[in-house]
């Protein structure tokens, strides 16, 4: 079964395919906004994707504050866009209480499993499989045995990333020291740069000469940090490789843009009522290889990653999921 077809029931091809006029889709980015070349830029990627395909508008809203997520909601709501797309789990308590007097809106929400409403699609990835990857390319690549994570705000979603990210450390080299800060834990962990680029540095002064960041727009500061200090970093969400070149190991791609893409290419026939996990072998979180890092992958660890990719979409492999019971046997926090 192909993504598309995941999203949209019979139904809603029919509709489609006969030019059923739909109303417009629309987005609410989290915190730090749709340029924070991370998470919320992967999002406002594929919006952006489906207008230029379709010729169709959008209607998107910013917040400035936490205390603007259910007026934002519901204003969209009312003005009859339809679906909404919300980026984060930050969202899930807020949409609970506004869904329900939205029976005919279809939402969906990204990062969020736990919340059962029949016109909702909740969007899960597998983070721990992606990172999985990245961290065994950061213990290949590390010349001092020592690598870091910096993460944004301390959640159980970012823990999960991180244990990921360690247990591919691990599997790489299994006498590697982890080095494993979270920023905050408040929403203003995810647009701090400057913390960001402080952690990372005090990281390099523990040993680490490679550092992933999982923090969206603070994790901007990290690899600004890691280019200064001539250390390599790891980026998220987006490929971030093209933010330094030479200097970012990879990105760990969490294909948020897809999740969007689809969500609006479906519209008002949205499937919903359900979760919808993207992991590996979906296509929802992979690495990132081009012409910015490539002269940092040699062939050898490139074959190894691409090895335990394999064997993790065969169900070889089984990466722990922090989600599933809390805890991370590969590292201690």
């Amino acid at each position: 079964m192909t993504l598309m077809q995941k999203f949209l029931g019979a139904a809603a091809t029919l509709a489609l395919s006969s030019g059923m006029a739909l109303a417009d889709p629309a987005i609410i980015y989290d915190l730090g906004g749709k340029f924070d070349k991370s998470f919320n830029e992967a999002a406002f990627g594929g919006a952006e994707k489906w207008k230029a395909e379709t010729g169709g508008a959008y209607k998107e809203l910013e917040m400035q504050s936490e205390a603007q997520r259910e007026q934002a909601l519901r204003r969209l709501a009312e003005a009859g866009a339809n679906p909404i797309v919300m980026t984060g789990f930050a969202f899930g308590d807020v949409l609970a209480k506004v869904a329900p007097d939205f029976p005919d809106t279809k939402f969906a929400i990204i990062d969020v499993d736990w919340l059962d409403q029949p016109n909702v699609l909740q969007i899960a990835f597998a983070e721990h499989e992606g990172s999985y990857l990245v961290g065994m390319m950061a213990a290949m690549a590390s010349k001092s045995g020592t690598v870091g994570f910096v993460g944004g705000m301390d959640v159980p979603l970012i823990r999960k990333f991180a244990c990921g990210y360690s247990e591919g450390v691990k599997a790489a080299n299994p006498d590697a020291k982890i080095v494993a800060n979270m920023t905050g834990t408040t929403p203003a962990a995810w647009n701090d740069p400057v913390k960001g680029a402080e952690l990372a540095k005090a990281q390099k002064s523990q040993g680490a000469d490679v550092i992933y960041a999982a923090a969206g727009g603070t994790g901007i500061g990290v690899l600004q940090a890691a280019a200064d200090e001539g250390i390599l970093s790891v980026g998220v969400d987006s490929n971030q490789n093209g933010l330094h070149p030479g200097q970012v190991l990879t990105s760990m791609l969490k294909r948020v843009d897809n999740a969007v893409y689809e969500a609006f290419k479906a519209g008002a026939e949205l499937e919903t009522g359900k979760v919808m996990v993207m992991d590996l072998k979906a296509g929802g979180v992979d690495y990132a290889l081009d012409d910015n890092n490539k002269a940092l992958v040699s062939d050898d660890m490139k074959a190894k990653v691409d090895e335990a990719k394999s064997k993790i979409i065969s169900g070889e492999i089984k990466v722990h999921n922090y989600m599933s019971d809390e805890t991370c046997p590969s590292l201690t926090f």
